[in-house]
């Protein structure tokens, strides 16, 4: 949650920023897309059989912000449907925590794709 965002090669980046550190590739990650605009990768800590990040690349700290730029967030939205064909059925729930009392933890805006096998109603 660092308050020192920049705008680095056109690119919004926070440099205390979990994220913005995995899309510098200062941290790895287990990658399974990545474009011009978002990475998605595998969550460390899988809540589903398929649990993979969509992150946009520039720093935004919610989907709210996100909002901001609607081809953003639809990229986003376009990339976990592809993310839930290539890794699971194409069947998936999209969740986007937004702020800490609904769970964001790390404020970076993501989307979480969860898919594979049956997942039950008020599970996440």
């Amino acid at each position: 949650m660092g308050t020192s965002t920049t705008e680095t090669s056109a690119l919004r980046r926070d440099a205390e920023c979990i994220f913005c550190k995995i899309v510098a590739d200062e941290i790895p990650s287990d990658r399974v897309h990545e474009d011009e605009r978002v990475i998605a990768f595998k969550d460390l800590q899988p809540q589903a059989p398929v649990h993979v990040l969509v992150v946009p690349r520039e720093h935004h700290r919610d989907v709210t912000e996100l909002a901001e730029d609607p081809q953003l967030l639809s990229h986003v939205v376009d990339t976990a449907r592809d993310v839930a064909a290539q890794q699971a059925d194409g069947d998936f729930r999209l969740v986007f925590n937004t702020g800490a009392g609904a769970g964001q933890t790390v404020f970076h805006v993501h989307a979480h794709v969860l898919a594979g096998g049956q997942l039950a109603e008020g599970e996440l």
